[in-house]
């Protein structure tokens, strides 16, 4: 079993990556194989609504979304983690998680997904419900833990002193390898939940 974590901080070893870090102590513990890659230093594009990876099957801009794609089909679950920029978190990850959402046409069905966000202050929860709805709009269930999933901190490593925000990133890996495990098993048992045609609709028709 696997979880991919994106870090959407442009900071190598910064606060996002100090929580990360700590969900990751976890997960090995519970024999789940990690993977953290670092999106928010690089040069990544928003999505175009060109429709080409309707054809081709990938992104028509062949950057990192295209490789971290089968990344994310391989995978049991999916963390998003970001600093907070007013109040959202930082543009380079949502425009990698847009077109990776967009250009993927697997199955998303049942991977746990978990949202994880930074900040000296504020502006933590509105972060955090941006990240989600990538998850609820494609059948992932949402891993939650003992509080919602931040870590205070300002400058550089100042994260490793917020002891319940750190608590929080291990109940949260505990609890999401809980729930892979546990939909492992159900999926081997009961299989998937059966799918309907999907009927489109808008509010002018």
């Amino acid at each position: 079993m696997k979880v991919l974590m994106l870090n959407g901080s442009p900071r190598r070893e910064g606060n996002t990556q100090i929580a990360l870090q700590e969900m990751e102590t976890v997960f090995q513990r519970d024999g789940i194989e990690t993977e953290i890659i670092q999106v928010g230093n690089q040069d990544i594009r928003g999505c175009i609504a060109c429709g080409t990876c309707y054809e081709k099957g990938k992104c028509e801009f062949d950057d990192c979304v295209n490789e971290i794609a089968p990344k994310f089909e391989a995978a049991d679950g999916l963390v998003l983690a970001s600093p907070v920029y007013y109040a959202s978190a930082n543009g380079t990850l949502i425009a990698l998680l847009d077109r990776l959402f967009y250009s993927t046409h697997f199955d998303k069905t049942m991977k746990v997904g978990a949202s994880v966000v930074a900040a000296r202050r504020g502006g933590l929860s509105a972060t955090f419900d941006e990240l989600n709805k990538y998850f609820t709009i494609c059948g992932m269930p949402v891993a939650s833990s003992q509080y919602w999933n931040s870590v205070h901190g300002s400058a550089q490593g100042e994260a490793k002193q917020d002891r319940e925000g750190l608590q929080t990133m291990r109940v949260l890996a505990a609890n999401m390898a809980f729930l892979i495990k546990s939909i492992a098993l159900g999926r081997e048992r009961f299989g998937l939940p059966g799918k309907e045609s999907v009927e489109r609709t808008n509010f002018i028709r």
